[in-house]
């Protein structure tokens, strides 16, 4: 599965990586490393994985033994990944599901390679707040500065939800964050901090990006027997092409 970067037949664009290093770039950075770092320093288990976006070390505050970052540790398709089914007790899907040729395939090979009760955590751009509408008019007026990259299509969050219910992933936390304007430069994002507080209070779901976490569910699978399967499944690591040597922490 690859990731739409760069020009586009819709005009001029500047990639995400390159977008990563703008003001609003950098505001959307540091939301989620604070939001993933949160999220995953109490996750326990035995192996993780990050697909996407290796701007942000999703991994970082993370315990688990052996984590990839796909694109820094190992090289891989992301429909076709090379871990045995049920092997994995996270995986981190920061903007994936947005870049990918098929966000469904993405999804059903990610619900193959969790465990049961294993947990998927997704960061992705809102449609229904002030970026996205931004972006949209951009799009439509074929603008030659869009305000985020051009590749990549939003996803929304109800939509979202309802492609994991469909696939057995319980949703267990969820949040809307940044909700300041579409501004370019440092000194008006600083401007409009105050509007973060109020967004978060009186309208949570117009935040610019969500961040969802969803537990993999296996209907009358027994709790004990999944815990000797984890002691059974720690004494070796899936097998994967690395890069690098994985990392420990």
């Amino acid at each position: 599965m690859s990731v739409n970067v760069g020009v586009t037949d819709k005009g001029p664009s500047i990639d995400l990586a390159a977008w990563l290093q703008t003001p609003p770039g950098q505001h959307l950075l540091a939301w989620e490393q604070s939001q993933v770092d949160a999220a995953v320093a109490d996750l326990f288990g035995f192996h993780a994985l990050q697909l996407g976006m290796p701007e942000l070390d999703g991994l970082q505050a993370n315990r688990m033994p052996h984590r990839w970052r796909a694109g820094t540790d190992l090289r891989c398709e992301f429909d076709a990944l090379p871990f045995e089914s049920a092997s994995l007790d996270l995986v981190l899907l920061p903007h994936a599901l947005e870049l990918a040729d098929d966000a469904h395939a993405l999804l059903r090979e990610v619900e193959r390679v969790l465990r049961p009760e294993g947990r998927l955590i997704i960061f992705g751009l809102n449609p229904a707040s002030l970026w996205g509408l931004r972006q949209n008019v951009g799009r439509l007026r074929h603008s030659r500065e869009p305000y985020l990259p051009r590749q990549g299509e939003f996803i929304g969050y109800w939509r979202l939800r309802d492609w994991l219910k469909l696939l057995s992933f319980e949703v267990e936390a969820a949040r809307f964050g940044i909700y300041r304007p579409p501004l370019r430069t440092q000194a008006w994002l600083d401007r409009w901090q105050w509007v973060e507080g109020v967004g978060s209070r009186w309208w949570p779901v117009l935040g610019a990006v969500y961040f969802i976490q969803a537990i993999k569910r296996v209907h009358g699978m027994r709790l004990v027997g999944l815990a000797r399967n984890q002691r059974a499944a720690a004494k070796k690591a899936p097998a994967v092409a690395l890069n690098n040597h994985h990392k420990k922490r």
